[in-house]
């Protein structure tokens, strides 16, 4: 396996590592919010309890979710976004704020079993730049103080999910691993901080990525059948899964394989004599958020186990229910059944109908669209039809967002493709939070034929 990267080395070892030493005493998952309608907390939070998810991992600390996850029992890692470090780190004041208003009132006022908080997310990626280097320990060690001075210590502690290009390997294989030597002393500070505190290590495993990045990744090596040594940190696997569209490696056979693999090998295991005792792990993630960056690939937008509507995607035995298997969400209300598609009538060559398809796929999403995808083996009508869709949709089917001028029609005969895994959705209702949160309008008609005026 000489042309295998240090990168994928370093995934396939941990992914060993995490397969052979370890158990759970109960299964967690990461609740994303960057959807452009998300299901509301009260559905969500039932879909957790159906399915029995003991713990649930946030990237904030939104209100109306918390204080629906009180008396429920579950056990929470909240989280602090990366562009609040600087804040909390600069500051002692805010952080006691911080904690008093996202840690403190939930457990006193709400009943909500907060028992992490997650002190930026993946600050050291590479791509990063260094920008979070400098204030991601000053941070960390604030929360850590706020916490103790709010004599939250006992019950809470602090982490810092750490992505796997942290790591780097001094032989090409995971037993020369080490930091990064650009973060090697900043590491070790945190690892020495987090030890003394009784916290743990959180990593994210991702063997998806690597395959992504390099098509020669051995990708059978991704599903559990290796060997591993131990390491001497206690460990929580923050985030771990596979994506179901989006890339031609993206798909719910490899994603079932995947994530039915970790599960089958964490559960029930007992560790080894010399690591004995439970993990926390935390599937990633609940379902698809389609307002996701795509930056890093189309993938981004359907890491979920369920759809953006809380319905399963296939069969996965988490060991939680009875029947076996996933429990889609219930009492989801949706739109009217109409979508928003191209005029059969239209040329394909109609000057219109490219820059209407850029401008749709630009607000909306088609990332189910492309090789090997989803929806990849639509013809041009049903291409360019699925991203007036999307856009028709994400907007809540107004009708100005079906006006791209003389190219688009709303009809009430489902487009979706007779055969296939290929789905022309129907949004579910937007949901009106305690807090304000708001479905944003869509650009109406005016500011589309603005768009095409520039652009033609």
């Amino acid at each position: 396996m000489g042309w295998v990267t240090v990168a994928d080395r370093v995934n396939i070892g941990l992914v060993c590592l995490f397969m052979m030493l370890w158990s759970v005493s109960g299964i967690g998952v990461n609740w994303g919010t960057q959807a452009s309608h998300p299901l509301p907390p009260d559905t969500m939070v039932r879909l957790l309890r159906d399915n029995g998810f003991q713990r649930v991992k946030l990237f904030d600390a939104d209100y109306d979710t918390l204080k629906t996850l009180g008396k429920t029992g579950i056990e929470v890692m909240v989280g602090i976004p990366n562009d609040m470090l600087a804040i909390v780190g600069g500051s002692m004041k805010a952080a006691e704020k911080w904690v008093a208003k996202n840690v403190t009132q939930h457990i006193t006022s709400n009943n909500v079993n907060i028992r992490y908080v997650a002190v930026g997310n993946e600050p050291f990626l590479e791509t990063y730049n260094g920008s979070y280097l400098g204030i991601t320990f000053p941070a960390l060690r604030n929360i850590q103080l706020a916490l103790v001075k709010a004599g939250h210590n006992n019950q809470v502690k602090v982490t810092v999910p750490l992505n796997a290009d942290v790591y780097e390997s001094t032989n090409g294989s995971p037993s020369g691993g080490d930091f990064r030597a650009d973060i090697h002393d900043i590491m070790l500070t945190i690892v020495n901080f987090l030890s003394l505190s009784s916290a743990p290590f959180t990593v994210n495993i991702y063997p998806f990525i690597s395959l992504y990045s390099d098509p020669n990744f051995p990708v059978e090596y991704a599903f559990f059948d290796c060997n591993a040594s131990p390491v001497n940190l206690p460990i929580i696997v923050g985030e771990i899964g596979w994506p179901t569209d989006g890339d031609r490696n993206a798909n719910t056979e490899y994603a079932r394989r995947f994530n039915q693999g970790f599960m089958s090998h964490i559960s029930g295991g007992r560790g080894t004599p010399m690591r004995p005792g439970p993990i926390d792990a935390y599937l990633f993630s609940l379902i698809d958020e389609d307002s996701k960056s795509i930056a890093p690939g189309n993938f981004e937008r359907h890491w979920g186990i369920f759809t953006f509507d809380g319905q399963a995607k296939y069969p996965l035995n988490l060991g939680t229910t009875n029947s076996g298997a996933l429990i889609s969400a219930k009492g989801v209300q949706y739109l009217e059944r109409k979508w928003c598609v191209m005029k059969p009538s239209v040329r394909l060559d109609d000057p219109q109908v490219e820059p209407s398809v850029s401008f749709a796929c630009g607000l909306a999403d088609c990332t189910c669209l492309g090789y090997g995808t989803s929806c990849g083996n639509l013809d041009a009508w049903g291409n360019i039809s699925y991203a007036f869709n999307s856009y028709f949709q994400k907007n809540n089917q107004r009708e100005d967002a079906c006006k791209f001028p003389n190219v688009s029609m709303i009809t009430k005969a489902d487009p979706s493709p007779r055969d296939g895994n290929c789905k022309f959705n129907i949004m579910i209702q937007p949901y009106y939070g305690s807090a304000g949160w708001y479905v944003r309008k869509p650009l109406g008609l005016t500011s589309v034929l603005l768009f095409f005026s520039l652009v033609l």
